[in-house]
């Protein structure tokens, strides 16, 4: 799921879409090749039980026990025709048999047991079919200097019976589990059986096949040696073959696969005293929020049609909207809002795809963005599962423009280096006013950003926006995105934003890092400009006190107007004061702290805090409290 879950929920970069059609294991010569056929193109390898906790159907013991005695008979029939042959009373007067292999020395065999069938009805575990079989993982290893060990690998190399791993060796000097040691004896058993046509067929044609009797008592004593090993493994694997059975019958899609996720949070915030009219510095309003429970869910149908290629389809809905109104600044915001009312709306609508082998296109309607579209480099970025707060969720600038649809790609230059770009229009289905919708009028960004990877612990991307905007908002949401005085006319502004974020990883434990911004916007028919900051350091934790889970502390500046030099009476900083040039007199300084515990793989319960001092960069505002405890389901 390493692709799909991360376009789903994470929004993955389009240069991950070399997809195969369907998850494909690779083929394995310790087992039945008929059930890997079958097992590649439904259940992939992370998500097949391990073998002491599958449940087989104990009624195929009969055919297994078969099938393995047919094997004995057909060898014990070789070694008595064999025997037979090097008999006084034997035309052939040659013996047929070499001297034993001195290392592999052959004690007398022992009588075969009968392989255990089901167990008895009284007995106490006689509902679990797997009660009379030890579990692999509670016997014994085998040993490179076991008997076992040896006389397999002899016949490995006289028969070929068994391909090696990947790097083409086997087994070599480490030891091995008893279940691995019992697929490899079965390969052989397989192949020597197959390539064994019966005794007197082979003498009456004078082509005897290469198998010595030697070989064959070894492979008899094997068998008996680790015949519930066997017994196991022919039972798995018909287990699995029904499994892949059922799956097909009842899969949703042989193309699409469905994901979710629902959120449910409670928050608050503490109550403050406002400045709204930075004039005097005395508060005229009382910032207030009830503590509330709120929800919100997205289901995510990601479709592949050729294995290169992926269509999202996001719908989601929930009812947790801005603070911002309540606490007269936006700098209170939370991550994870989704403000639809509990209505149903259409979240992504894009289709990615592989226009080279190292270049992926993506095009939509919804869910076409700089966000969705570059490489994220914070390790904390993530609504459902990294930072609480908004601004801790990326650099502002990335949110630009506000924009949904339109067109992107992902470049892979080199193993290190790769290029990402974007055209994204707020409002691409908007067909009446080209001023303020449609895919080129409105508010609209194109971007690019250069990610990089100089060391393997070290990630930078490198950002450039530019972008339109017909009423002077940013649309970045976060600190200040209102470039003019709310006393003064709509004026279009042309912003161009450059930015960095960077990622360390010390440790698998630690990793550090930042980023900064800083915008500059110029009137399409004014004088002057307007120019922003922002930055933040994090430091991030993953596996803290339990593997999967992540802490993180965060602290950092939102985008801050520090120089506006329009005429008097448009500037946005002293809107209240006259409106004339300068900058923000006070600075905003954002701290945050959160723990998400991973309970399992799909639950994750994350409390955390985060505290604005001098909210909307004043210093006359208390400090504002956010604190939330966020629940997330995947599934």
């Amino acid at each position: 799921m390493s692709l799909l879950m991360a376009s789903v929920l994470a929004t993955a970069p389009i240069s991950a879409l070399n997809l195969p059609e369907q998850p494909v294991i690779e083929a394995d010569n310790l087992v039945q090749e008929s059930a890997q056929e079958n097992l590649s193109q439904v259940i992939p390898a992370a998500e097949i039980t391990p073998p002491e906790f599958v449940q087989p159907d104990m009624s195929t013991s009969a055919s297994v026990k078969n099938k393995y005695e047919n094997i004995l008979k057909k060898s014990r029939e070789k070694i008595q025709f064999i025997n037979s042959s090097n008999s006084p009373e034997s035309k052939n007067t040659q013996p047929l048999t070499k001297e034993p292999d001195k290392n592999y020395p052959h004690p007398p065999i022992p009588p075969s047991p009968p392989l255990p069938l089901s167990p008895s009805s009284d007995s106490p575990d006689s509902d679990n079919p797997m009660s009379q079989v030890n579990s692999v993982s509670q016997l014994e290893d085998v040993q490179p200097s076991d008997w076992a060990f040896g006389a397999l690998q002899s016949l490995v190399e006289r028969y070929g019976c068994i391909a090696g791993y990947a790097d083409g060796t086997y087994l070599g000097n480490r030891s091995i589990t008893r279940y691995e040691f019992a697929a490899g004896l079965n390969a052989c058993l397989e192949k020597i059986n197959e390539a064994m046509p019966a005794a007197g067929y082979a003498y009456a044609n004078n082509k005897l096949n290469t198998v010595n009797d030697e070989d064959l008592i070894l492979l008899q004593r094997l068998q008996g040696e680790f015949q519930t090993e066997l017994q196991q493994l022919q039972q798995r694997i018909e287990v699995l073959e029904n499994r892949t059975s059922e799956l097909q019958n009842n899969q949703f899609s042989t193309t699409t696969r469905l994901f979710g996720q629902a959120v449910f949070s409670v928050q608050g915030t503490n109550t403050t005293d406002a400045d709204l009219f930075p004039r005097d510095g005395i508060p005229e309003r009382q910032g207030k929020t009830n503590l509330t429970f709120t929800s919100s869910a997205q289901l995510t149908l990601a479709t592949s049609f050729t294995g290169r290629d992926l269509l999202l389809t996001g719908l989601s809905a929930g009812n947790l909207g801005s603070n911002a109104s309540l606490l007269s600044t936006n700098m209170g915001r939370l991550g994870f809002e989704s403000s639809t009312a509990n209505n149903l709306v259409i979240s992504d609508l894009s289709y990615r795809f592989l226009a080279s082998k190292n270049l992926g296109i993506v095009v939509g309607t919804a869910g076409v963005n700089p966000i969705n579209t570059f490489r994220g480099i914070s390790p904390l970025e993530g609504s459902s599962d990294g930072a609480i707060s908004l601004f801790g969720q990326r650099n502002p600038i990335l949110g630009i423009g506000n924009g949904t649809g339109g067109i992107g790609f992902d470049w892979q230059i080199s193993d290190r280096i790769s290029l990402q770009g974007v055209y994204s229009a707020e409002i691409p289905s908007f067909p009446v006013n080209s001023n303020q919708g449609g895919l080129f009028g409105g508010r609209f960004t194109a971007g690019a950003q250069l990610s990089l990877a100089p060391s393997d612990n070290i990630d930078v991307g490198i950002h450039y926006l530019y972008s339109h905007s017909p009423d002077g908002l940013l649309g970045t949401g976060i600190g200040d995105a209102q470039l003019i005085s709310p006393f003064a006319d709509a004026t279009a502004f042309d912003t161009q934003a450059v930015g960095a974020t960077v990622a360390w990883r010390i440790n698998p434990n630690l990793q550090l890092g930042g980023w900064g911004g800083f915008t500059s916007s110029k009137p399409s028919n004014l004088s002057g400009s307007v120019e922003t900051t922002n930055w933040m350091v994090f430091a991030a934790f993953p596996n803290l006190l339990r593997r999967g889970n992540l802490g993180g502390v965060l602290v950092g500046q939102p985008p801050k107007i520090t120089s506006s030099t329009l005429p008097d009476g448009f500037n946005f900083p002293n809107f209240s004061d006259g409106g004339t040039a300068g900058g923000r007199t006070d600075t905003s300084i954002h701290v945050e702290l959160f723990y998400r515990a991973q309970l399992s793989d799909n639950i994750a319960l994350t409390p955390g805090l985060f505290v604005i001092f001098n909210p909307d960069h004043n210093a006359a505002n208390d400090a504002l409290v956010v604190g939330t405890l966020r629940a997330t389901f995947r599934f």
